[in-house]
């Protein structure tokens, strides 16, 4: 596995040096400013990620005020108590994207976040989770929230500008060439790899994992 040093030079002789490269990386949001975002924030952004996944972005994006008027501002205690007259509805409204198991995710992911309530709430639990476990707090939204595996649970985490890896199609295939994994990683090993990874480079280059991520991708 090379260095992050020799992955950088890489990136920056394809992006014309390393000042074009620096400036092409954003910066996460401050972890205090995390633990302020209110929770139907929290379910604003899952949901808009559950329903881009698969679908034209853009036209998630020109919907997404129907959607949030659709969906009562994604109040956390509404949207958790939907009742079948409110689902109905929702799958007969054309301002939004009318997919039923997609719509009905709101409903679970606002109880999701209202049982983390009883463990500091979700903007504490995620603001908190320690950077060399970012693999396990994907695991545990995987597991715990509804449709957020995979690629939607880290485009839900790094919208929120929580620190973090995306898994895309150019990172995995420069994990491949360092030797880091074989194949896209699925299982729980592979995901611990590539985390052994991220903290190797990290520690040897103080900078956040969404900068390695980026530099990962920009390096093919």
């Amino acid at each position: 596995m090379r260095s992050f040093d020799e992955i950088w030079q890489i990136a920056a002789a394809r992006k014309g040096g390393e000042a074009a490269l620096e400036a092409l990386l954003e910066q996460p949001r401050p972890e205090g400013s995390l633990r302020d975002i209110p929770e139907d924030r929290w379910l604003s952004m899952m949901t808009r990620c559950i329903f881009q996944a698969g679908f034209n972005w853009k036209v998630i994006e020109n919907k997404w005020p129907a959607f949030e008027t659709a969906f009562k501002g994604f109040d956390v205690g509404k949207c958790a108590l939907m009742n079948d007259e409110w689902f109905d509805a929702l799958l007969t409204d054309s301002t939004i994207v009318r997919n039923g198991a997609k719509i009905r995710s709101v409903s679970q992911n606002a109880a999701f976040i209202l049982e983390l309530r009883g463990e500091g709430g979700v903007a504490r639990v995620i603001a908190d989770w320690p950077d060399r476990d970012f693999a396990g707090l994907l695991e545990m939204i995987k597991r715990r929230a509804t449709r957020l595996g995979g690629a939607s649970g880290m485009y839900f985490l790094r919208f929120m500008g929580r620190d973090g890896f995306v898994l895309s199609r150019d990172v995995v295939a420069r994990l491949i060439a360092e030797g880091v994994i074989d194949k896209p990683p699925t299982s729980k090993g592979a995901m611990q790899r590539v985390q052994g990874a991220f903290n190797e480079w990290a520690g040897q280059s103080g900078r956040p994992l969404r900068d390695i991520s980026r530099v990962l991708a920009m390096s093919l």
